[in-house]
């Protein structure tokens, strides 16, 4: 799912430091933010938080598939937000496809970080060869859907009532972003 920090506003970039998230460095503070999001809100659609242990295959994962892990930190080197893509579906003919996500810390919301991950994550994808990014944002998630449109995002449609939280049924947003990369893409 992706979640993400209403875009309104415009972050003080001096104070903030784009980086290539570490296992060893920012697992806690990636786990602290993705379980916050989970106990406070409907961007992921896990009912507990996650264990410690589940960050060794996340970032297993990231690393075996070559998928970036961005941060933002603040001026102490605080990671106040991140953001990742990874395999949108596990068939071959979707290679040129991935699916982002990126999450904010509570306290930073609003700030335009959101923004700045993901115009890393797409600056990326291009540099990768990839074609297509694919964000499922939780449909009342007004700030995100924001965010993704005012970057390009466009809207490839709502899968209504797919999920159960909060004693309610969720609806999923799935919005798009198309690149002009790969130049010469090939089957297989």
């Amino acid at each position: 799912m992706s979640s993400s920090s209403n875009s309104n506003n415009s972050h003080n970039q001096d104070t903030v430091n784009l980086i290539d998230c570490t296992e060893a460095e920012h697992a806690d503070a990636i786990l602290a933010i993705l379980n916050d999001a989970i106990v406070n809100s409907t961007a992921l659609y896990d009912y507990v938080p996650r264990p410690a242990e589940a960050m060794k295959t996340w970032f297993g994962t990231k690393r075996a598939n070559g998928f970036p892990v961005v941060g933002a930190t603040d001026g102490s080197g605080k990671l106040i937000g991140f953001a990742s893509y990874g395999t949108f579906r596990a068939f071959p003919a979707y290679k040129y496809t991935v699916e982002h996500s990126v999450y904010v810390h509570k306290d930073h919301r609003g700030q335009g970080l959101g923004k700045i991950l993901i115009g890393e994550l797409v600056r990326r994808a291009r540099a990768a060869d990839l074609h297509a990014i694919v964000g499922c944002i939780d449909a009342s998630n007004a700030g995100s859907i924001a965010l993704h449109k005012s970057l390009g995002f466009v809207h490839s449609g709502t899968f209504p009532q797919v999920g159960f939280k909060f004693g309610q049924w969720l609806d999923v947003a799935f919005y798009q972003l198309l690149l002009e990369t790969p130049a010469q893409p090939v089957d297989g």
